[in-house]
């Protein structure tokens, strides 16, 4: 029970569990006191978004093996994925309004996308670390710049087109329709993919910042850590 507590993986977890509960208090205020119900939503939008952090860690602790039910699981999760980052394009909403203050619903929104986000990061992580026990390194890269560039086009398909990822059962044909069009007919749909390239470069930016960044600090401490060993041995 210590080791667990003490894990980073935990550490993680209840961080993100009170960011969810800070962000579902600034929209549950806001609604007190404005009676409005304009950012509820955003409560289902970060539920989505922890969708793939909970897959992910099914995988982990369950450490799935089986190829088949791991490429499952995964189709599963590159589905529910884009819900993750989605979350940031709710700064559409943002506008003046008499009863709250403009500050306080940037504040709102962005709380919400920072723990979506991160959510979608570290269930990336764990997936990237799944996949390197069936690749190379470059090869396994090279999936997960391509798993946020089809994020990204899940952005958009979410955001200008108002599809979800349930439509793939809801609505498939439909769906599947718009994805074909844009693929046939990429210059007659500047749009789609102006955002899905740009956020996708974004996207790729700030994942591997986030990635590397946990890399460097693991590697300065292994050193420490190792120096702690040898002075209580001594």
């Amino acid at each position: 029970m210590k080791n667990c507590i003490e894990s980073s993986r935990c550490k993680i977890t209840i961080v993100l569990i009170l960011m969810t509960l800070f962000c579902f208090s600034l929209s549950a205020f806001r609604y007190y006191i404005s009676d409005t119900k304009v950012f509820l939503f955003l409560n289902w939008n970060l539920f989505l978004a922890w969708i793939p952090l909970l897959l992910s860690s099914f995988i982990r602790v369950f450490h799935i093996k089986s190829k088949i039910s791991l490429v499952f699981i995964i189709i599963v999760w590159i589905l529910f994925f884009p819900n993750s980052p989605y979350i940031l394009t709710d700064l559409f909403h943002l506008r003046a309004r008499n009863a709250v203050p403009i500050w306080y619903d940037l504040i709102v929104i962005l709380s919400y996308a920072w723990t979506g986000l991160i959510c979608g990061f570290i269930s990336l992580h764990d997936i990237e670390k799944r996949l390197s026990d069936f690749g190379k390194k470059n090869r396994i890269n090279a999936v997960i710049v391509l798993f946020l560039f089809i994020s990204s086009f899940g952005v958009y398909l979410g955001r200008f087109l108002r599809w979800n990822s349930w439509d793939v059962l809801n609505n498939p044909f439909g769906l599947f329709s718009d994805i074909v069009l844009r693929l046939i007919y990429p210059m007659e749909y500047t749009k789609t993919w102006g955002v899905t390239v740009l956020m996708g470069l974004m996207l790729n930016f700030m994942y591997f910042t986030f990635k590397w960044a946990g890399v460097n600090e693991e590697k300065e401490l292994q050193p420490q850590n190792k120096s702690l060993n040898e002075l209580e041995q001594f």
